[in-house]
Formats: structure tokens, C-alpha cells, sequence
């Protein structure tokens, strides 16, 4: 697959839990915390205040440039 496409949501420390980085595929208008984060780490009441907190970004890249690019730095 030469076109790598992901949804990446950072999410700071909330409460009791740590900050987490999650990856997730799926289509762009599904990259939102309710779709990427997942298992959930925090109870129902605490879902929407914990989600406004990430930052979660559609992120498009080429397998193929970045591997060429790679073999490029390392020669």
C-alpha cells in the first residue's frame, strides 16, 4: 500500500489518567476522538470533557516517498 492514511489523536493527562497517543485508521470525516480512542479510559459522564482535551488530526503519507527518502539519507 503506497498511500497510508490514520487519524492520530494526542490526549493530554485527564484526571487519575496519563497522556496517550492514539492511531487509528479510518476515513477522515471519522477522525474524532469518539471514533479513534479506543478502549475508552474513561467512564461514560467523563467521555465528552475527556475528549474536548485531544488533539486529533487526518493524516495522509506515502509509504514509497518516505522509504525512498530514507534510502536517500542513508547512501
Amino acid at each position: 500500500n503506497s498511500e497510508d492514511v490514520r487519524c492520530k489523536c494526542i490526549c493530554p493527562p485527564y484526571k487519575d489518567h496519563s497522556g496517550h497517543i492514539y492511531n487509528k485508521n479510518v476515513s477522515q470525516k471519522d477522525c474524532d476522538c469518539l471514533h479513534v480512542v479506543e478502549p475508552m479510559p474513561v467512564p461514560g459522564p467523563d467521555v465528552e470533557a475527556y475528549c474536548l482535551r485531544c488533539e486529533c488530526k487526518y493524516e495522509e503519507r506515502s509509504s514509497v516517498t518516505i522509504k525512498v527518502s530514507s534510502e536517500i539519507l542513508l547512501a
